[in-house]
């Protein structure tokens, strides 16, 4: 009973490692909470994460970005009077959320 055991948690392990993260994708996505461009999915490769850019000027959302990036890193920066915010994160369609 316990072989079986062992055999069960460890293909279950294994299938859960070998999923593949999926994210969402909008290449420009406006305050009416809408996506102009690019609208779909995309599955994440190595060392990649679901990704979402949010772009501000003053407190007023202006636009925003979600794909799947390469080495994201959650980073807030401001630049030419707006301000940029970088979210990242490692479930299934969670950039949408963001």
């Amino acid at each position: 009973m316990d072989k079986h055991f062992l055999l069960v948690f460890s293909l279950f392990c294994f299938l859960v490692a070998v999923t593949p993260l999926r994210c969402i994708t909008c290449h420009l996505r406006t305050q009416t909470d809408r996506c102009r461009r690019g609208f779909g999915m995309c599955v994440a490769r190595r060392h990649e994460r679901c990704m979402n850019l949010k772009i501000f000027q003053g407190n007023i959302l202006q636009l925003s970005y979600m794909v799947c990036q390469k080495f994201c890193r959650d980073l807030t920066y401001d630049f030419n009077s707006r301000t940029y915010v970088h979210k990242c994160c490692n479930q299934n369609y969670c950039n949408f959320k963001l």
